[in-house]
């Protein structure tokens, strides 16, 4: 018999996970943060340790936590696909599934432009960084962040991303952003977990070598990044909250760019990858499907 804790607890540290925040999680759950509070110190008596660090504010995952949470939130995601594929998806909902920051950062804010424009097709978004199988029938199709088109599917770039150094400007104690790279290391230094085997992943290592290259000499910009983040989004909102300088993608963080709650500290870039709007051959929804790619490159 498999040793699992209950599924409310699960629920409740996924959300608070995402969030890192019991309030907002609680809000998503229909319940008090006390009750997610409870759920959470629950699943930690059931795994032994702490998942979160709740002292000083903000909240923020333990290394226990950083690794049970994209388990957690994966498995529950495969959950919420296949009985939604079990129930034949009788709603009509088209079901778009896309990496969580994408997902987060991008395509959520734009839904309520999605509804104005096509009242008539509701969206069912998955949220996962696991690789759904489309040909299968576990999503209708997927926002893939990828360095090629994937094969075997019908594929169209949306857009591709590069990466640049960003903070808040309430970091920026004088006023005055860094005029040299150097100056970067009086600051933390915000990183995001890439697979160390893939060499064109965007780190602070590729960019300090573009930096010296535009500068045409050596800069060293410190040692290890102050904080890591296995979850971009995490990442991207410790930037914003001012925790240290993060190099983010131009596309997950463009309306604060935009808003001035994000600055760009250098015109130095890092490519990224494309974002791909893929869907399977023959697809009985291909009306719905055309739809959606018109409206994600049309929208702002």
């Amino acid at each position: 018999m498999l040793n699992l804790p209950p599924l409310t607890a699960l629920r409740a540290f996924e959300a608070a996970a995402r969030y890192l925040n019991f309030k907002s999680a609680a809000s998503e759950l229909g319940v008090t943060p006390t009750a997610i509070s409870h759920q959470i110190r629950q699943l930690e008596q059931h795994c032994g340790q702490p998942l979160f660090r709740r002292r000083p504010r903000p909240v923020a995952l333990t290394a226990a936590g950083e690794r049970l949470f994209p388990v957690v939130r994966d498995g529950l995601a495969k959950f919420a696909t296949a009985f939604s594929s079990v129930r034949g998806d009788k709603r009509g909902a088209l079901r778009v599934t896309a990496t969580n920051a994408f997902a987060s950062r991008w395509l959520v804010p734009r839904l309520p432009s999605w509804r104005k424009a096509h009242p008539g097709i509701a969206l069912e978004v998955i949220g996962t960084d696991a690789v759904l199988d489309l040909n299968a029938g576990e999503a209708d199709l997927a926002v893939r962040y990828a360095r090629a088109p994937p094969p075997n599917l019908i594929a169209q770039q949306l857009f591709r991303d590069r990466f640049f150094a960003v903070c808040a400007p309430a970091l920026l104690s004088d006023g005055r952003p860094p005029r040299t790279p150097a100056d970067l290391a009086k600051y933390p230094l915000i990183e995001c977990f890439w697979s160390p085997s893939d060499s064109e992943a965007p780190t602070w290592s590729r960019w300090q070598v573009r930096a010296r290259a535009a500068f045409r000499k050596g800069f060293e910009i410190g040692g290890s990044p102050d904080l890591s983040f296995r979850e971009e989004s995490h990442g991207i909102e410790a930037a914003i909250a001012g925790q240290g300088i993060a190099l983010c993608s131009d596309i997950l963080v463009g309306s604060e760019l935009r808003a001035g709650k994000l600055i760009k500290l250098f015109d130095i870039a890092v490519p990224g990858f494309g974002f791909y709007i893929v869907h399977r051959s023959g697809h009985p929804r291909r009306r719905a499907i055309s739809s959606f790619v018109s409206w994600a490159r049309s929208v702002d």
